[in-house]
């Protein structure tokens, strides 16, 4: 009885199942609740609502890490059931949980409420790290999944993009520094104090607060410029091209895995879920997978075996039966 109880917990603490009602009115619930939250703390950071609503503000602060705690609390308890860590054994599927990002982040949304009955913190550091409570929705949107995918997969080329534009920073800083702490020793008196005017043009920023004054000054300034936009142009490009082939290869898993339930020419409930699930996780649109469905049943052939010689007489298109795609 504990052991279908904490499954049916996991099943509906887990997101992205629109096949189930409960699990699906508790993720708007949540969605909901993390974006009052949000509203709440930039409206209270206003002096004139802070002071005047501050006690409906607290109340509702004390509600809402009430509710994150029972949540943090159940997906503790429930995720050995989560098809994530099935594999390891309870305690060191919650132990693992914990250590994860966003276990992590659940965590930071109520932990600073419970400090402050021990140690005094500021206000306005309280209501900053409270407003990281946003990041609770990276859980319930696809479009968070895909960017962290992305990142995770081309953190080596971005780190390197990092490098070389920390390594520009230290040339340019030390070239305008040799040009101009002459002629400027308040604005570049010292390589660290340069820093800030190499960063501000390798970003192609330009407040222009500190600038050269010298002909040479100038011209190296007019070259960092355009290799600052070319450093800025890199990790664009590596972040559009990831998420290009990012898209690719859901639509091709998605393509796929339709094509291998379409393979006995009809598709039952559960592989009707998991293709949902599947199309949720990677941010499909239901009419995108309208049409990969289209497609898909009309190159889907069957072969006609001659029962004598058992070799493939024609082939004829298999009838598939509509009231299963797996987007309705």
């Amino acid at each position: 009885m504990l052991h279908t109880l904490r499954r049916r917990t996991a099943d509906v603490l887990q997101p992205h199942r629109p096949n189930d009602p409960l699990g699906h009115w508790v993720d708007i619930f949540l969605v909901v609740l993390i974006s009052l939250n949000v509203m709440a703390i930039i409206l209270e950071s206003v002096p004139r609502y802070g002071a005047s609503y501050h006690q409906q503000f607290y109340r509702f602060e004390v509600l809402s890490v009430a509710i994150f705690t029972v949540e943090y609390l159940l997906r503790l308890w429930a995720v050995p059931d989560s098809e994530e860590y099935s594999a390891y054994t309870p305690w060191k599927a919650r132990l693992k949980y914990i250590a994860s990002p966003m276990a992590l982040i659940d965590l930071i949304a109520i932990l600073p409420f419970y400090l402050t009955f021990f140690v005094h913190i500021d206000l306005r550091f309280l209501r900053v790290v409270r407003l990281l409570r946003i990041f609770k929705l990276t859980r319930y949107s696809s479009a968070m999944h895909v960017l962290l995918s992305v990142l995770k997969e081309e953190s080596r080329s971005l780190f390197a993009a990092l490098f070389v534009l920390m390594v520009l920073l230290m040339l340019a800083s030390s070239g305008i520094y040799l040009i101009e702490h002459q002629i400027q020793p308040d604005a570049f008196g010292s390589i660290p104090d340069s820093m800030w005017w190499a960063m501000a043009t390798l970003t192609t920023v330009g407040y222009g607060d500190v600038t050269p004054i010298t002909p040479l000054g100038k011209f190296f300034g007019g070259c960092i410029t355009v290799i600052g936009m070319g450093m800025v142009a890199l990790p664009a490009g590596i972040l559009a091209s990831a998420f290009s082939d990012h898209i690719h290869r859901s639509r091709r898993e998605y393509k796929s895995k339709l094509s291998q339930f379409l393979s006995d020419g009809h598709i039952n409930e559960e592989e009707k879920e998991e293709l949902e699930q599947l199309r949720a996780n990677i941010g499909l649109s239901p009419e995108e997978a309208d049409l990969i469905y289209n497609a898909a049943t009309r190159h889907i052939t069957r072969q006609i075996i001659c029962p004598h010689c058992k070799q493939p007489i024609h082939s004829e298109q298999k009838k598939t039966s509509a009231r299963v795609k797996p987007y309705v």
